[in-house]
């Protein structure tokens, strides 16, 4: 099964000059916790709720405070045609419960989560990948990267 077989293609985008308050009403709205974050017609970052809580307020930033103050931008993701299995090992590796979904010429057309993986004939193997991801730390802890404070 490939990725595009299971992926989400109703994806909001935020923009990184877009408020943390905009973006928080707007995950709200859709009840979401992660957006994409594109400029130009290209994904330039990835936004969470955590991102806002702990990399925003947790440091003083306020809901006038931009997305681009918080945001990661080094953002990992996957190619639509990909095996379902191929992209919940990369998931475990890397720590990430849900990646954007790019076509071949890096376009955004989707979002998947473990949720949606979950639900694939692979669904076994999702457990071991929620335990990959749940390991302390990793490339995308909130406090060692994004405004590049350490929280104590």
């Amino acid at each position: 099964m490939k990725i595009r077989e299971c992926m989400s293609t109703d994806v909001r985008i935020a923009r990184p000059d877009d408020t943390l308050e905009t973006v928080a009403l707007a995950m709200a709205e859709i009840d979401a916790g992660v957006m994409p974050v594109s400029e130009d017609d290209r994904l330039v970052g990835m936004i969470t709720d955590r991102d806002i809580a702990v990399r925003g307020v947790a440091h003083g930033l306020g809901p006038e405070d931009l997305v681009g103050d918080v945001m990661s931008t080094e953002v990992m993701y996957c190619f639509e045609d990909e095996a379902v299995e191929q992209v919940l090992n990369n998931m475990g590796d890397i720590q990430i419960r849900r990646l954007p979904v790019l076509n071949r010429d890096k376009r955004l057309v989707g979002i998947v989560s473990l949720g949606d993986l979950a639900k694939t004939d692979v669904r076994a193997k999702t457990g071991t990948t929620l335990g990959d991801i749940s390991r302390k730390g990793g490339l995308h802890s909130q406090t060692t990267d994004g405004i590049g404070l350490a929280l104590d």
